[in-house]
């Protein structure tokens, strides 16, 4: 466990804590002791020592940018709320009030230990989408705060949303939707604050998958996504490669179809033990975006595909 993380533990009781109420059918929403909703949308997760780190959208009063809040968790059924950690900033800026701020990410730099945030940052012209750009912050510990560093594109490549990833190398990598020519994987400089190589660019269905996950396993690379339909949830699949430069597998469900991967979108699938996942999905409330429920259960990750395995269930890949 780093200092940071004793510090929290050491003052567990003066931070706001959050423990799982029931939402419906294999989804909560994390409340405090005034029914306060813990902010767990499009969340990146950062395991340090015996606790996981969780960044989330902070949407309580909507879709425009409020901020990135940030909770830590040892056991996925209690939250520790440890502030906001990346702040909104003065009009003008690629980061301010009138701007989107989706998808907080944040990799352990293995240069010097920083923690770089990577996130996907746009604006709304005529209610749509126009910027798409990959937003860059730093900090010098997990818990922030997250100094905004600057936006990106690789050569000129639309961004939406983005997944990031560390190999057991230390080399970071980042996913990227670009609904213009499908989703990347890049490969980040020694610093991460830039892109060095378009690894692979995956271009399936009309547009390629968003949403998406990058895990590692056994010696193979599991790539999850979400099809592209809004706010409404879809059959979320996976793809299978030993490299990533490929060749990756056909994509395959990661649960029963027609169930829209048990009406949730992939945001993260975490490790807890060796061997054992969770899978980390938003279940969001269009008209309420702030009191969005996750959907939290085991994953098997298998040879060729992976599974969600729901209370009760046995560990079977659908088709």
């Amino acid at each position: 466990m780093n200092a940071d993380a004793s510090l929290l533990n050491a003052q567990s009781n003066n931070l706001d804590t959050y423990v799982a109420y029931s939402e419906g059918e294999f989804a909560v929403t994390f409340r405090n002791r005034v029914g306060d909703i813990a902010q767990l949308h499009g969340i990146g997760v950062l395991q340090e020592g015996g606790g996981w780190y969780i960044y989330g959208e902070r949407k309580a009063e909507g879709n425009l940018f409020q901020g990135v809040d940030c909770y830590y968790t040892e056991d996925w059924r209690r939250m520790l709320f440890v502030g906001s950690v990346l702040a909104v900033e003065p009009k003008g800026s690629e980061i301010d009030a009138g701007g989107i701020v989706e998808r907080p990410k944040v990799l352990r730099r293995s240069l010097d230990g920083k923690y770089i945030m990577f996130f996907h940052t746009d604006r709304l012209v005529s209610g749509r989408y126009a910027y798409a750009r990959i937003g860059v912050a730093v900090a010098d510990q997990p818990s922030g705060p997250f100094r905004f560093l600057k936006t990106m594109r690789w050569r000129g490549c639309e961004s939406r949303d983005i997944g990031a990833f560390q190999d057991e190398d230390g080399m970071g990598y980042l996913l990227s939707e670009d609904r213009r020519a499908g989703t990347h994987l890049y490969r980040l400089a020694d610093d991460y604050c830039d892109i060095v190589e378009d690894v692979v660019c995956r271009r399936d269905g009309e547009f390629g998958y968003e949403s998406p996950i990058l895990a590692h396993e056994g010696g193979r690379y599991y790539w999850f996504g979400s099809g592209l339909t809004g706010w409404t949830a879809n059959d979320n699949k996976v793809s299978v490669a030993s490299s990533l430069y490929g060749p990756w597998s056909d994509w395959s469900l990661i649960a029963p179809g027609g169930s829209h991967t048990f009406d949730s979108q992939c945001t993260a699938v975490v490790s807890i033990a060796s061997g054992q996942y969770l899978y980390v999905g938003d279940r969001w409330l269009p008209d309420d975006l702030g009191a969005s429920p996750v959907v939290i259960m085991p994953i098997s990750l298998m040879e060729s595909g992976a599974c969600l395995i729901p209370s009760g269930s046995a560990s079977y890949q659908y088709v």
